[in-house]
């Protein structure tokens, strides 16, 4: 049977280097699969310094509620009578032991916020699976005329 004609079943025989439509259909499907899976490789690039980052400041976060909890118990009365016993009165050697782990605690929760506004969204990758969904959202599927066929087999210029 020629290339081109129709076979008994009434479906048409594709031309010498056309593709079928099952092979356009599975060659679209392949480039849209490989689509999804580059999108899905930039958003775990992307997001890894994210966790990092995030990771950083809940480990300070963790070690400024531990040294505020378990610490000041533990050593606060130990300065205090320390300092009482250099000549300051026991009121004010408590306050200064006090207000030294408020500082403590302080810098640390400064080292949590300023790891945490380091955390950005992945704008590449919503910029890029935005783009991808405009494309596929006005892609309009339609039968190739008899020109774009005779131009993709080099029958015309």
């Amino acid at each position: 049977m020629a290339a081109g004609a129709t076979n008994p079943n009434g479906a048409r025989v594709p031309h010498e280097g056309e593709r079928t439509v099952g092979e356009l259909f599975a060659a679209a499907s392949a480039e849209l699969s490989s689509l999804v899976h580059d999108e899905i490789a930039l958003a775990k690039a992307e997001i890894k310094a994210d966790v990092v980052r995030g990771g950083i400041g809940t480990a300070a976060g963790v070690v400024a509620g531990v040294v505020a909890l378990a610490s000041i118990p533990m050593f606060s009365f130990a300065f205090a009578w320390g300092l009482q016993a250099l000549g300051i009165t026991t009121g004010w050697s408590f306050a200064i032991v006090g207000g030294a782990y408020v500082l403590i605690a302080a810098f640390l929760a400064f080292m949590m916020i300023r790891y945490f506004k380091k955390v950005r969204k992945p704008e590449r990758t919503i910029a890029g699976a935005q783009a991808t969904a405009q494309v596929l959202k006005n892609a309009k599927p339609r039968p190739a005329t008899k020109e774009e066929i005779d131009r993709a087999l080099g029958r015309i210029q």
